[in-house]
């Protein structure tokens, strides 16, 4: 995307595709004029990204509806994939929360969450999610991602976001609520909330709690994990298993033997082709984002086309692993920025430090209540939902806040696959309803200046009898010139009631492009004002393909070189009897 959404601050910043000179497949290119003073402020990093990973990893395999090992699993490949052809230097990849609701659901629909044949179906859109990543990567098809916009995207992870904390709910109240759909999963709890387990819910929010707290002193402080350990002390010293806790189980965590998954039917990878897509899709989107959030300090080591293929690999070999779809997470990758780290070194780091702890200390996961990990949740569900992004749109663009609404209602009402497909659709549609009916406007003199500015109340502006200026706000084509010269005949008819229109200046910088029917629409408008006694001019025609194409098409000749000007206070002057 070339202006996506900051996952931090919600601003738009550029990003020039960056190329390195070994090009896309080339391999741990974070090497190359590595310094030996680095490794400190990696090994620092990634001991800091670990402790997060941690319960991150496993909550979030808990929503993809797998063991929670295998949030390892998925972790570990990813970032040894992403370190072996990504470009960016911080970014962190493994299991997602953003992705893992999508395809839980979907998967879910097809067969029982956990069973054989869903472990099986996940370890083949990985597979497929991977293979789409790699081809947008070698095709330098990041572009694809400018197809969602700001607002719509606020508004479809808002949705995930509500559905990643409604379905947490019943964990961290201990409440049986048998409902899929999230808000019949809400009216359950609501309807159930006599019926929590104290134990439960004290572990649960106390886990919330604390994370939220440790966060807003530092995102260095592994909350999460100290909440993990504090609530499994707990569990093995106040034998709570007996008062009704679910515990998470000792963790089953041998060396993954990689083979491809065991599906009944070819058929099966065609009926998961379209989740591919929006998953993949989802990937590129947050990718993006994270690589403009945090570009390396070397351009030429920077390449989010490599970034797309590294991802690729690693979903491919998490789907190999028995895992389930990867992505680029923003909150870690902010904190290995934020921790000091210097290269992927640093999540090198923490796939060691992780397996240490796991091959010591992988019994103890067999005290962690299922309660700490939906609180772990409810906390990465509720960072989604970009609060402030929303009191910014709704600010600034009022209209647009409707697009977060609507894209977070798909995603909240309908099935999630189905939801985010129309979230795109929505998207789009909003793209060419702008282009389709552009908010061209009348321009006017600002007072004792040679500027013509619209009438907004910013500008002391004052209509010049007899002229008429109007600036189309969009290309002209196909889609838009009869709504754009309906506009301008309708600017010269309410300027005629009040003094005769003599002169008619269109403002040509918004007009990037012109095609062949904007062309004949232009020309035609052309001939009915001059019919009016009315000359008619053009001035700043600047962008470079609009011009060759009003040349081709023969508009500049039917204007006449003596009617094209630089400004439109030159037109003005040189055509209009009251200048000066």
């Amino acid at each position: 995307m070339r202006g996506l959404l900051r996952p931090e601050y919600g601003t738009r910043i550029p990003l020039e595709r960056q190329r390195g000179e070994a090009g896309i497949l080339s391999f741990f290119r974070f090497l190359r004029g590595y310094r030996p003073a680095w490794f400190a402020n990696d090994a620092i990093a990634g001991l800091v990204l670990v402790a997060i990973a941690i319960p991150e990893q496993l909550a979030t395999a808990r929503l993809a509806g797998f063991p929670p090992d295998a949030g390892l699993y998925a972790f570990v490949v990813a970032t040894v994939a992403f370190a072996a052809l990504g470009a960016n230097r911080y970014l962190s990849a493994g299991a997602d929360s953003t992705i893992a609701p999508i395809f839980a659901a979907s998967l879910g629909a097809i067969a029982a969450t956990g069973s054989s044949g869903y472990l099986a179906d996940a370890g083949a859109l990985a597979l497929l999610v991977g293979a789409i990543l790699a081809i947008v990567g070698v095709a330098r098809a990041g572009w694809l991602a400018d197809l969602l916009s700001v607002p719509v995207t606020i508004g479809f992870l808002a949705g995930i976001g509500f559905r990643i904390v409604v379905g947490q709910l019943p964990a961290l109240l201990g409440i049986a609520a048998p409902a899929r759909v999230p808000l019949m999963v809400l009216a359950d709890v609501l309807a159930h909330l006599r019926d929590a387990n104290p134990a439960t819910c004290a572990l649960g929010i106390g886990v919330l709690v604390l994370t939220v707290v440790c966060a807003g002193v530092s995102e260095r402080i592994p909350g999460a994990l100290l909440g993990l350990i504090a609530s499994g002390v707990a569990v093995a010293t106040l034998g709570l298993e007996s008062r009704g806790v679910a515990v998470l189980g000792k963790l089953d965590v041998r060396m993954p033997v990689p083979h491809l998954p065991a599906l009944a039917h070819v058929s099966e990878l065609v009926a998961l082709a379209p989740l591919a897509v929006v998953v993949a899709a989802v990937c590129v989107l947050q990718t993006s984002a994270v690589a403009r959030s945090f570009p390396g300090d070397s351009p030429a080591a920077d390449g989010v086309d490599a970034d797309f293929v590294a991802l690729g690999l690693g979903n491919a070999l998490s789907g190999l692993v028995g895992a389930f779809p990867v992505d680029a997470s923003p909150p870690r990758t902010a904190l290995v920025h934020g921790a000091g780290g210097r290269s992927q070194l640093s999540g090198l780091v923490a796939v060691a430090a992780l397996i240490a702890i796991v091959a010591f200390f992988a019994g103890l996961a067999a005290y962690v209540p299922e309660a700490a990990l939906a609180g772990v949740l409810v906390t990465i569900g509720a960072r989604i939902v970009r609060v402030g992004d929303m009191r910014k749109i709704a600010r600034y663009s009022p209209n647009e806040i409707y697009l977060v609404l609507a894209g977070a209602l798909l995603v909240i009402a309908l099935p999630i696959q189905t939801g985010m497909l129309l979230a795109i659709v929505l998207s789009l549609a909003h793209g060419v309803t702008l282009v389709m009916w552009p908010a061209s406007t009348q321009l006017f003199r600002v007072r004792d200046t040679t500027i013509w500015w619209p009438p907004t109340g910013e500008k002391n502006t004052v209509e010049v009898p007899g002229v008429v200026v109007f600036a189309p706000a969009a290309p002209l084509n196909f889609t838009n010139a009869d709504f754009v010269m309906k506009k301008l005949l309708a600017a010269v008819a309410a300027s005629n009631a009040r003094a005769p229109v003599t002169l008619c200046v269109i403002e040509a910088s918004g007009m990037t492009d012109i095609d062949y029917t904007g062309s004949q629409a232009l020309q035609a408008m052309i001939a009915t004002l001059r019919a009016q006694h009315v000359e008619v001019a053009v001035a700043r025609l600047i962008a470079t393909r609009a011009r060759a194409a009003a040349e081709r098409c023969g508009l500049l000749t039917l204007v006449g070189a003596d009617h094209i000007f630089l400004s439109v206070e030159e037109a003005f002057e040189t055509l209009h009897p009251l200048a000066g």
